[in-house]
């Protein structure tokens, strides 16, 4: 049975930005000639948006929507009529979360994406991680 490839790289890392509030990121390293959809589509998109769930905790907050900081391209394609607003290189997910008292826990959930080259796009993929908070 052939392998997939899988052309992204995830990394997770939590940084301490204040009292019991981190910076929870979600870093993809994706290959040369490949992209990674934006959490935020046009109307007229098609492909699988990367969402990013986190498993309710009792012991934290999520603080605002999920950052994207990396370069964001626009793709149009004339012929179908479609567009989609991608990554390609490197883009970090960031989420901030403020634990409810000092206490350790982690930051659990699953990243869904899907990428795409010239030529061909991958099924949807969905992957869980997990983040201490230390």
């Amino acid at each position: 049975m052939a392998q997939m490839p899988d052309p992204v790289k995830w990394s997770y890392t939590a940084k301490k930005i204040a009292d019991k509030t981190y910076e929870v990121h979600i870093t993809a390293a994706v290959q040369n000639t490949w992209h990674l959809y934006s959490q935020n589509q046009p109307a007229d998109a098609i492909n699988q948006p990367t969402e990013i769930l986190f498993k309710k905790n009792p012991l934290i907050t999520l603080k605002g929507a999920v950052k994207e900081v990396g370069k964001m391209q626009l793709f149009r394609d004339e012929k179908l009529k479609i567009s989609a607003n991608q990554f390609a290189g490197k883009v970090d997910f960031i989420q901030i979360v403020k634990l409810k008292s000092n206490s350790k826990t982690s930051v659990v959930g699953s990243v869904e994406y899907q990428t795409c080259d010239d030529k061909k796009c991958l099924p949807p993929k969905k992957i869980d991680f997990s983040v201490a908070l230390n």
